[in-house]
């Protein structure tokens, strides 16, 4: 499995993993999460994919195909009343082909990931996971990350 940016040419493998993870949030949390709707149009994929800030990492296999991608944004808070100026590298969203896992692409993308961070001049990598999504948040510990903040609700 190789790691590379994703390019135009992942933008359907993009949707088929896109649509995976919409799934697990819609079988999750059906009250918030809509069935059978895309996250992002082919035309946000494009201008995401042109934005260096906004990079994505995908693992692709030995025939180039992406079995997985990872979303990213840079995040920094210059000049902020309380909050120190570090430059973070967002996950907003981590997917690997359901078929595939258990192989280990999610560790590889995870660790690609890190180093193109510490590349990047990046003090911490963050994300968020539902709570519903045990299987992700087990994966994310397994590779280390601890809650840094909790997001609760009351439903009314």
């Amino acid at each position: 499995m190789k790691v590379r940016m994703a390019e135009e040419k992942d933008i359907g493998r993009i949707h088929d993993l896109l649509a995976q993870v919409a799934m697990v949030h819609h079988k999750g949390r059906p009250d918030l999460f809509k069935y059978g709707t895309s996250k992002y149009t082919d035309e946000e994929l494009r201008e995401i994919l042109k934005d260096k800030n906004r990079p994505i990492l995908a693992a692709v296999d030995e025939n180039d195909v992406l079995q997985g991608y990872a979303f990213c944004i840079f995040q920094q808070h210059l000049d902020n009343n309380i909050l120190t100026d570090i430059r973070t590298l967002y996950i907003d969203d981590l997917c690997v082909e359901e078929t595939m896992r258990g192989a280990h692409i999610g560790k590889t993308l995870y660790e690609a990931v890190l180093a193109f961070a510490r590349k990047h001049g990046c003090y911490n990598v963050t994300l968020n996971v539902w709570s519903c999504n045990e299987n992700a948040m087990q994966f994310y510990r397994s590779c280390g990350l601890k809650e840094q903040k909790v997001g609760m609700e009351v439903i009314l």
